[in-house]
């Protein structure tokens, strides 16, 4: 029998999991974040607990764990202890999210970029070497994200309050869809409800309208799309490499006028293969586990977009 694999997505929201033995899912799972970063350590060991008592009895021998903000080695070790101290048998390992969307989309070398409520772009050339741009967070970047596309709304809604001008259609549909009746009272209502999902979510009013020729919003688009392709460019430079580009998170990948904005602007630049991710990131985190495992009987193989050669 194949031994089994865990591969996790651990994101700022929730926490997606599989198990798999290469040819069938043993077991799918989801439990409420488990990103230290986003909850603390121990409300992030409730999580992985819950995931763990979903998974059975099955034996795991290598787990994966692709987790947003492990932006350092010290933070990555955190969050493997937690995995050991719950799964001690297994080799483990922990990547940042961006790096399983290229394991996911099946290619070995490339550039991603996450657009959800965060983004960030990261890439692997063929000489592996990777690199990253952005993911800096909401309070110094996530430029792009639906986070940065609805502050950017709520800062045009207050800049027309500043200058005298009066309400235009985006700054009366957002304050429409936040349950207030006046523009100005956008200004206390963004700072008393800090959860950034309930902002991201408010991206669809802008690109809603931007479908519809609304100025405001078609030029909050475009910058969204600009501010992407700079992080896709930053990688590809570091790298030498032109692509593919794999998109992927909630927002570019449910808003096809982002997409095509962010190709059109890559085209430009020569960059011609752009993919949208169609299918979970957390299969990525399979296929990583799968090399992990292989990596560790000494074979060489190649698992999902990783090829693994064990020295001598």
């Amino acid at each position: 029998m194949t031994p089994a694999v865990l591969g996790l997505d651990v994101g700022g929201s929730k926490t997606h999991a599989v198990l798999s033995d290469g040819d069938t899912v043993l077991a799918d799972a989801l439990a409420g974040s488990a990103n230290p970063s986003s909850v603390g350590m121990a409300e992030a060991g409730r999580q992985l607990d819950t995931i763990v008592a979903q998974l059975g009895q099955v034996p795991v021998a290598a787990v994966c764990a692709g987790a947003a903000g492990v932006d350092t080695p010290e933070g990555a070790e955190r969050f493997r202890r937690l995995l050991v101290d719950r799964i001690p048998a297994a080799r483990i390992s922990v990547v940042h999210d961006s790096a399983l969307i290229l394991a996911a989309a099946g290619t070995a070398t490339g550039i991603s970029v996450i657009s959800g409520t965060g983004s960030v772009a990261w890439g692997r050339n063929a000489d592996g070497r990777v690199a990253r741009a952005g993911g800096w967070g909401y309070l110094l970047g996530d430029e792009g994200s639906g986070y940065w596309v609805t502050r950017t709304a709520v800062q045009h809604a207050l800049t027309r309050i500043d200058v005298g001008a009066p309400p235009d259609q985006l700054s009366q549909q957002l304050t429409a869809d936040c349950g207030l009746e006046r523009v100005e009272q956008l200004l206390d209502h963004f700072y008393a409800s800090p959860e950034r999902r309930y902002w991201a979510s408010r991206a669809r009013i802008v690109f809603d309208l931007a479908a519809r020729d609304d100025p405001a919003s078609t030029a909050i688009v475009a910058a969204a799309a600009d501010a992407l392709v700079s992080l896709i460019t930053r990688v590809g430079h570091s790298l030498g490499s032109p692509g593919p580009v794999v998109l992927a998170g909630g927002l570019v990948v449910h808003q096809p006028a982002l997409q095509q904005a962010v190709r059109d602007r890559l085209r430009q630049q020569g960059m011609n293969d752009v993919r949208v991710l169609d299918r979970e990131p957390v299969e990525g985190a399979v296929n990583l586990a799968h090399a992990l495992l292989l990596h560790s009987t000494g074979r060489m193989q190649t698992a999902g977009a990783i090829t693994i050669v064990e020295k001598s």
